[in-house]
């Protein structure tokens, strides 16, 4: 079941184009683990993966990293054509910890 949804936008050639990414809800894994559900619609293709943790609460906590992480390392990023906020620079999503140089704006006052 998805339970959230945040938008991204890329400037292309003829104009902005909206990526979507939805987060699922996390579920039992195996017996010790649980598992969050993650897809991003990027121009290519929709890319969908998953995180992992001990409980609901980590497997969620290490998805968003690895949102943060695929954002941060994204061409996009990297050619400064990706945008999430109108009047602010950022993406809304926290980073694993050796990365945290990498954010900008907003993340990095919240996540740095």
């Amino acid at each position: 079941m998805q339970i959230l949804t945040h938008a991204l936008y890329i400037r292309m050639p003829d104009g902005e184009q909206l990526i979507d990414i939805r987060i699922f809800k996390p579920t039992k894994a195996l017996s010790h683990s649980w598992s969050c559900k993650y897809e991003i619609d990027w121009p290519e293709g929709m890319h969908e993966a998953e995180g992992f943790g001990a409980d609901a609460l980590q497997a969620l906590s290490i998805t968003l990293k690895r949102i943060g992480a695929e954002i941060y390392t994204s061409t996009y990023h990297q050619e400064r054509r990706l945008r999430a906020y109108e009047n602010e620079n950022g993406y809304g999503f926290p980073v694993p910890s050796s990365m945290r140089d990498m954010l900008i704006g907003a993340d990095k006052l919240a996540y740095g």
